[in-house]
């Protein structure tokens, strides 16, 4: 029966991902430009950040582990001008086990929803190479939790994570306001970002993160991009943040255009930092994945 649960959902995943791949390959194409808009958001979303909301698998190289993204942000409002809009955004962020018999245990998976508002305005800077200037702030709540692949096979409990100094399940929760501007053309993009976090669970969090990253189109269809936050530490023994470390992701992606998928990337990430999932918010992580993403 087990067996049945874990096949059905992995089958159901799947089945999704081709049906929204086809989907984007049999619209009319967006763009050519690798770095031109792509989405159909007035703020084009960060290539490189890992917690955009975005569709994505990517299976991590040398271990049992699977990343998939669901979620997509859309504007609801536009100006006539098309230089304010105001939208939601929607996401899940799971961290999968790769099994044997095709299985795919959820160990575990972030939720996120909020709105945002979103705004660009030409501008010239002299020998700079960039005609636009843009920017996004969201309101947002993110709720994390660990699901059937944290379970012991023998006890049939939740792991308890060793370099953890409280027990799990724990509550884990917060709502923050994220500010993103950027300078960009057609083939550049260059951003800085500052995140507040005015309710959390654990509490005796650092409110403050920052952020900022680069994109650069290498051609009609690769390009080169890079995320960096500066995100605080937890300290076991006070039980509360100390200090920053930086977390990267840098990805190296193509898009799809030569066989008529405009909407499809395929892309190699190297992540090194602070954990992207809230039940592992004290663990610095080190990995590599490979996989698609498809460009709502």
């Amino acid at each position: 029966m087990k067996r049945t649960y874990h096949l059905g959902r992995a089958l159901f995943i799947l089945s999704a991902v081709l049906l929204i791949s086809i989907t984007s390959a049999s619209a009319e194409p967006l763009l050519k430009p690798t770095l031109s808009p792509t989405f159909n958001t007035l703020f084009q979303p960060l290539l490189a950040d890992p917690l955009e909301p975005r569709i994505a698998v990517m299976p991590w190289l040398g271990k049992r582990h699977l990343q998939l993204d669901i979620g997509s942000s859309a504007d609801l409002y536009l100006s006539a001008n098309k230089d304010f809009a105001a939208g939601v955004d929607f996401a899940t962020w799971s961290l999968l086990n790769r099994g044997d018999n095709f299985k795919f245990p959820v160990d575990a998976i972030d939720y996120l929803f909020g709105i945002n508002a979103s705004w660009k305005q030409p501008v010239s800077i002299g020998a700079l190479p960039f005609d636009e200037f843009s920017g996004k702030i969201r309101l947002s709540h993110i709720s994390a939790h660990f699901e059937d692949g944290h379970i012991d096979a023998t006890t049939r409990q939740l792991i308890q994570p060793a370099d953890w100094s409280g027990t799990v399940p724990f509550t884990y929760s917060r709502e923050f306001v994220n500010l993103v501007v950027a300078l960009s053309s057609p083939k550049h993009r260059i951003y800085a970002g500052y995140q507040y976090i005015y309710h959390t669970l654990p509490d005796r969090i650092n409110p403050h993160s920052f952020q900022a990253g680069l994109e650069l189109s290498t051609s009609d269809n690769t390009y080169l991009a890079a995320d960096f936050k500066l995100l605080p530490i937890w300290q076991p023994s006070l039980d509360a943040t100390r200090g920053f470390r930086g977390t990267w992701n840098l990805q190296a992606g193509m898009r799809l255009n030569s066989i008529g998928l405009e909407n499809v990337r395929v892309a190699c990430n190297y992540f090194s930092g602070m954990s992207r999932h809230g039940m592992y918010f004290y663990r610095p992580e080190n990995y590599t994945t490979v996989g698609v993403l498809v460009d709502l």
